[in-house]
């Protein structure tokens, strides 16, 4: 459950309790004489639930009937076990996300919000270039390193960058892969490559998975990885792009 969500049911039930303090404190302090004083107002019982669930406790209102004793024990041990419950499921909620951020992993809130989104393996030229261009166009995308002193530079310029090993498929499984809108391998240790893209494959059957080459031999290879996979050699585009500019040159 997310954190703000949880921050809205601890609210309401809150409020509920002080409702229920109010209005009970009310009924048996105007029509009961259950405390040692009337109540005559809302505020006043109001003033009394909180100064009770908070455990302050000034003293100038007490209860002094049976049924308000009651009622009076009743609001403390439910107010204050929500109270004691909220501070401790919110702080050690709170304590993980920073434990997993500093680590270099995607919060629990970050992973619910991988949807639709771009995954970039590896940080090389290309996938660096493209993270330039997705976050210009503000297109949700996340990369992932092995690297940590990759990671933070990447962080620095802004980008929702982890570190992971690409090759662990329990690593994998943090960024929502089979989610993913698309995911572009570019890494460069290409015989890592090779295992990231079978992990990949694995868990996300149907994202559109693009592996980008160097060179001729790791075109070569990457299409022995068998079909469903694209394959992008930059310089193969650059030099069909300069050829194109060429002959329309000598048109």
């Amino acid at each position: 459950m997310r954190i703000s969500a949880k921050i809205a049911i601890y609210i309401f039930v809150i409020l509920l309790i002080f409702l229920f303090g109010t209005f009970g404190t009310y009924v048996l302090g105007h029509y009961d004489n259950g405390f040692n004083v009337r109540i005559n107002s809302l505020i006043d019982a109001a003033y009394f639930t909180v100064i009770t669930v908070s455990t302050v406790g000034y003293g100038d209102i007490y209860p002094v009937s049976r049924t308000a004793k009651i009622f009076v024990m009743v609001l403390v041990v439910v107010g204050l076990g929500v109270f004691l419950s909220a501070v401790s499921v919110l702080s050690s909620d709170f304590v993980t996300e920073r434990i997993e951020r500093i680590s270099g992993r995607p919060s629990s809130i970050e992973r619910r919000l991988l949807k639709n989104h771009v995954v970039l393996i590896g940080a090389d030229t290309v996938n660096a270039n493209l993270a330039e261009r997705l976050k210009s166009k503000n297109i949700k995308f996340v990369m992932i390193t092995a690297d940590k002193s990759t990671m933070e530079s990447l962080r620095d310029k802004g980008y929702r960058a982890y570190i992971a090993d690409e090759t662990d498929e329990r690593d994998m499984m943090l960024f929502e892969l089979g989610k993913a809108k698309s995911i572009v391998l570019d890494m460069r240790d290409k015989s890592r490559m090779v295992y990231a893209v079978l992990v990949v494959r694995n868990l996300a059957k149907d994202s559109r998975i693009v592996i980008v080459a160097h060179n001729k031999e790791e075109e070569r290879n990457a299409r022995k990885l068998g079909a469903g996979i694209g394959i992008i050699n930059p310089a193969n585009l650059a030099s069909e792009i300069l050829s194109k500019k060429i002959m329309e040159l000598k048109a």
